[in-house]
């Protein structure tokens, strides 16, 4: 069973990419009708969906098939759609952490800023990059409902998902708001860290996508209990081990800079966790180093 779900899954990402680069590539001659100035934000939108584990669409398909979903491609397109409302995520999320890199590559506003300085334009570049960024992570996010609206499945079913997928939107948005709050803050707990994790990563990256797809299929209110039983434990995980891999990860296989977390100053739960047992004098250097932008491989150790 397990060599069967490995199998089917592997088939699912491998169909989850190819459905969205077809609706892209369905997007591009419109955008680039209006003018050819256009095509360096489909270049970056490229270059960003060319990376990711698709976990989203993955938990979307399974909860689909869950719940006797049939196998078919129309939910790979509505399941992939959320590719595209990720991307609008992570694109406002390196703005607003001022991240440099994204998945190996430049984060999109640094792509931008560095097409303002190649071509000598006047102004600030770090301005324009930052603005021509949100516009496409906007682009991204009005995209992600075009595609799952084409998916091609039936009415009913698409409006079953409808109030999932909207939940799904306003969650991680405000979760974005609150992990920036707590940056704000810094007050570091970890009852706060683990609600921003809720919000932000466990309910967005597992459990909605989840009810999405078993939603669609026809899943009762209890069944998505049941769900989320399941959901939230398994994305509190993998959050948690993503905060771990921003300060100890190998930048090879996260594609950041090590300790970006720290610079950054994210106030993650290994952060809230490292202050509530520290001494004062390690609290003292926590405090002191956390958000330094200059922070270097000693600074990180």
């Amino acid at each position: 069973m397990a060599t069967l779900i490995g199998v089917t899954s592997s088939r699912v990402r491998k169909e989850v990419d190819e459905a969205l680069y077809a609706f892209v590539d369905r997007q591009r001659p419109g955008l680039l009708a209006m003018s050819d100035d256009l095509a360096p934000m489909m270049s970056a939108l490229d270059q960003l969906l060319a990376g990711g584990k698709r976990l989203r669409p993955a938990f979307c398909y399974w909860g689909w098939r869950a719940f006797h979903g049939a196998d078919r491609p129309e939910i790979v397109s509505a399941a992939a759609s959320l590719e595209l409302l990720q991307a609008s995520a992570l694109i406002h999320d390196d703005v607003m952490d001022a991240s440099d890199t994204r998945r190996g590559q430049p984060a999109v506003h640094k792509r931008f800023e560095a097409m303002h300085d190649a071509e000598g334009w006047p102004g600030a570049s770090d301005a324009f990059g930052e603005g021509a960024a949100i516009l496409l992570g906007d682009l991204a996010l009005s995209w992600s409902t075009e595609m799952y609206d084409m998916s091609g499945l039936p009415d009913e079913m698409l409006k079953a998902g409808r109030p999932i997928y909207d939940i799904m939107r306003t969650e991680v948005m405000c979760g974005q708001y609150l992990d920036m709050l707590e940056q704000a803050r810094g007050t570091g707990d970890v009852e706060s860290a683990l609600r921003v994790v809720k919000f932000k990563s466990a309910k967005y990256t597992i459990e909605r996508p989840l009810h999405l797809g078993a939603s669609m299929a026809g899943a009762t209110p209890g069944d998505l209990e049941a769900l989320s039983a399941y959901g939230l434990p398994l994305g509190a995980a993998f959050q948690l081990r993503d905060d771990v891999l921003g300060v100890f990860g190998d930048p090879a296989e996260t594609g950041k800079p090590a300790g970006d977390d720290l610079r950054e100053g994210k106030r993650t739960v290994l952060i809230a966790l490292a202050l509530e047992t520290a001494s004062a004098a390690q609290r003292e250097t926590v405090q002191r180093l956390l958000g330094d932008a200059a922070l270097d491989l000693a600074g990180v150790e």
